[in-house]
């Protein structure tokens, strides 16, 4: 399983727009191939700033299968007006865990 954490810092006073935008594109994650999960949280520590936690069969069904969709084009048209920045974007894999 991959984790892909993405950071979006909001245009001010853009936050609930940006937040009801990731709720209308929850459908393009559930249907793309090998999406396992999706959520988005607040930074309590910045204002503005998001992270979106994406769970990832492969990194493929992220970079590949989603990213070169029309659902990928749809989210970005979405949410991308928001954006005060170009997000962040890493992926990440389990190599140790606790019980």
């Amino acid at each position: 399983m991959i984790l892909e954490v993405a950071i979006f810092d909001i245009v001010p006073g853009q936050e609930a727009a940006f937040e009801a935008g990731v709720g209308r594109c929850r459908p393009l994650f559930a249907r793309a191939k090998g999406c396992r999960a999706m959520s988005l949280r607040r930074v309590i520590e910045v204002p503005g700033r998001y992270q979106l936690l994406v769970e990832w069969d492969r990194l493929e069904d992220h970079i590949i299968g989603f990213r070169e969709s029309e659902d990928f084009q749809t989210w970005r048209a979405t949410v991308g007006q928001y954006f005060a920045a170009a997000p962040v974007v890493e992926h990440s894999e389990i190599v140790a865990f606790s019980d």
